[in-house]
């Protein structure tokens, strides 16, 4: 499948709200066949904006609800409604985190792509200069780029340390309801969990069927061994250790 498609289908699988804020893939396209550079230039510098402005607007709001959930688990609940309501915010809260890492990923990778076909009609390397296009203009606004994940790769991980404190069981079987049950919460068609397995089985694809897969495609990111979280409930095999989350 082509990435174009592939990309649809992530924008699909994405929450409603996020749906506009990504990779205007088929016009960039368009302007690269018609040879018309300078609008193709700047479309690229709009879109990578729109990134850079919606990944902190999304990581700001992850690290105020973090806070909150971190402060509430301190407590303990007696009540199994406040709990299943915790479990819940908690489940949605990481959905959510990881839907954002993959869309710093797959964005970050349509650009490398379609700066590929770009160089390959023009004869230029605006590809190997795309990590420095995007920090310069996340510079101009003061923050990080969309593809530095550190703070966001860190704030997973934590909420996967207050998982394991509301889904205490030790047996496996237990736990795996429980993750199910307070996933579902939302609805199956629209549940944020089922939507981030959606993503990342997407983003898997992206990764190991690409023809134009490389280094150069994707974020300098390192590798994270991937979490079973978010598979736990889906009757799928885990995919190998995911490429999303930096060390």
């Amino acid at each position: 499948m082509k990435f174009g498609k592939r990309l649809k289908r992530q924008i699909e699988e994405s929450l409603p709200e996020w749906r506009g804020h990504f990779l205007n893939y088929k016009e960039l396209k368009r302007r690269v066949n018609a040879s018309d550079s300078d609008s193709f230039l700047s479309l690229l510098h709009a879109e990578v904006d729109k990134f850079n402005a919606f990944f902190l607007e999304r990581e700001e709001d992850f690290v105020i609800r973090h806070r909150e959930l971190h402060d509430r688990i301190q407590y303990p609940h007696s009540h199994t409604a406040e709990m299943a309501r915790l479990r819940r915010e908690v489940v949605d809260l990481h959905g959510e985190m990881v839907l954002l890492l993959n869309y710093s990923a797959i964005n970050y990778t349509g650009l490398a792509k379609i700066l590929k076909k770009h160089d390959k009609r023009t004869g230029g390397v605006l590809r190997l200069r795309l990590p420095a296009i995007i920090a310069a203009a996340a510079a101009g606004v003061h923050h990080p780029p969309f593809y530095a994940t550190d703070v966001l790769s860190s704030l997973v991980r934590d909420c996967e340390a207050i998982m394991d404190a509301v889904f205490p069981a030790a047996d496996h079987q237990e736990r795996e309801a429980g993750l199910a049950a307070a996933a579902g919460v939302a609805g199956a068609d629209q549940s944020i969990f089922r939507n981030t397995v959606a993503a990342l089985l997407t983003m898997q694809e992206v990764r190991s069927g690409s023809s134009t897969y490389g280094h150069f495609s994707l974020p300098p990111m390192t590798p994270l061994p991937e979490s079973d979280w978010l598979l736990q409930s889906v009757a799928v095999q885990p995919p190998p250790p995911s490429p999303l989350i930096p060390t």
